[in-house]
């Protein structure tokens, strides 16, 4: 693939994401400021045409298909500007990548975590939060499997839990199937795989089974369920949303009924306990670069683009107000990186 994606549509992108895993260079292991160095100053306010150097972003599978569309588009309009966005799962990122110093840009399913904020400072990297769109964390089965449209918040955790690790469909719930349950999910590097046990588990619980097939790669979980129909999986709405043909996504009952994942259950805040924020997270440092932080601001200021953010992708975009509040906390991260 190239790094000018120009003759695929995003929606096509995201579907291929899922294989590919990686925008531009795969490596993405280039130091914050190894594309500063040769591009041009540009000098206060400079046109696009002067702007150049590299980007480079790793973290969440989730986020990859909004920050790959965002960078398509910015690349097109700065052609001297390199983006490469790896696909490693927010874990993997912050702890392999972006803490290190070796990245500009870490995308995260959930925030990031007390012990990566301390990695990050023992490297003297300063993340600074930015929430870019509201995700639908989406629970799927196979498009065969008739006894299953909804399902209860207890009874996902017991079927995912460390604790009871149920062998079959009719362990969880009598009127289930007596057939063997087969689970694809993320890997615990993945941020999607946290906020899972979060939501649902408990952090106090007893922890996530580890007797399922793990992935970072959503195209795997998707292939996997599809195949089998005893197959369960969860993943973001985005994959799910570009391949509903491919699979069935099951209504969550939290106590007042069953709702299907959605952007608008999402936006509303119905979806319960599954909607969650989306974050990327720059680097500090990183935004004394010109080209890092005009694409950063272009990350922002298109989050309320709903063609992209929501048509596109599949993820509830930001507010105007939320931009807003967004914008304003890097604007003040600039201004102090450039201090």
């Amino acid at each position: 693939m190239t790094d000018n994606s120009e003759s695929a549509t995003r929606r096509a992108f995201v579907t291929a994401a899922g294989t590919a895993g990686v925008l531009g260079l795969a490596g993405c292991t280039s130091n914050p400021n190894s594309g500063g160095s040769g591009g041009s100053d540009g000098g206060s306010g400079g046109g696009s045409d002067q702007l150049s150097g590299t980007v480079d972003i790793a973290g969440s599978s989730t986020v990859f298909p909004l920050a790959t569309a965002f960078a398509e588009t910015f690349q097109q309009e700065h052609s001297e500007v390199n983006i490469n966005v790896q696909s490693t799962g927010s874990g993997g990122g912050f702890a392999n990548f972006f803490c290190p110093g070796e990245t500009d840009f870490n995308n995260a399913s959930r925030p990031i975590k007390e012990e990566e904020m301390q990695q990050c400072e023992d490297n003297g990297v300063e993340p600074v939060e930015l929430t870019v769109a509201t995700d639908a964390l989406t629970v799927i089965v196979n498009n065969d499997a008739d006894f299953l449209d909804s399902i209860t918040v207890e009874e996902l955790q017991t079927i995912w839990s460390a604790e009871a690790q149920p062998e079959t469909w009719s362990d969880v719930n009598s009127d289930w199937p007596d057939e063997e349950i087969e689970l694809y999910g993320p890997s615990d590097a993945s941020g999607t795989y946290d906020y899972f046990i979060e939501a649902i588990i408990g952090e106090e619980g007893p922890g996530h089974r580890q007797d399922y097939s793990a992935t970072e790669q959503d195209r795997t979980i998707m292939q996997g369920v599809q195949g089998s129909e005893f197959a369960m999986g969860y993943l973001g709405f985005a994959y799910y949303s570009q391949n509903s043909d491919s699979v069935k996504a099951v209504a969550i009952d939290d106590g007042d009924g069953p709702v299907e994942p959605s952007l608008e259950t999402a936006k509303s805040g119905e979806y319960t306990p599954l909607a969650r924020p989306l974050f990327t997270y720059p680097a500090k440092s990183s935004l004394a670069e010109e080209h890092v932080a005009e694409f950063a601001r272009y990350f922002v200021e298109n989050t309320t683009d709903q063609e992209v953010v929501a048509n596109d992708v599949g993820y509830v975009p930001l507010t105007d107000d939320q931009q807003a509040e967004q914008m304003e906390k890097l604007e003040t991260a600039i201004e102090e990186a450039n201090a």
